[in-house]
């Protein structure tokens, strides 16, 4: 059997996705005495399963990385403009590289195929 190969947007935005999940997982530990507190490790938690899950090639992965990418940008409309604007380009950015054609092919071709 072949593996499909990851491409590198995918490899790129699933890690930072790890990354930002796992580090504000981290941070955030301590405000689970806070009444939100759950709710912000349940959103670093989400961050966590689409990077894990967009590196094993599923599609709904990848969905849920943009969905928590447009929370953050909703959240953002509340903050100051700059804010806003930040969040609003990195959304912009991954929604690019995960939609670039060897993404959307990744994405939605099975796992292995025969050779």
């Amino acid at each position: 059997m072949k593996a499909v190969r990851r491409p590198v947007p995918v490899l790129i935005v699933a890690c930072l996705f790890l990354a930002v999940g796992i580090i504000g997982a981290v941070y955030h530990i301590r405000d689970l005495r806070q009444p939100d507190g759950i709710s912000i490790e349940f959103t670093e938690a989400l961050a966590i399963l689409a990077g894990a899950f967009m590196l094993r090639g599923s599609n709904w992965a990848r969905w849920l990385a943009l969905a928590w990418m447009a929370f953050h940008v909703g959240l953002s409309i509340f903050a100051d403009r700059r804010e806003l604007a930040v969040h609003a380009l990195i959304f912009a950015g991954i929604a690019w590289l995960l939609f670039l054609p060897e993404s959307r092919r990744y994405f939605g071709t099975a796992r292995s195929t025969p050779e």
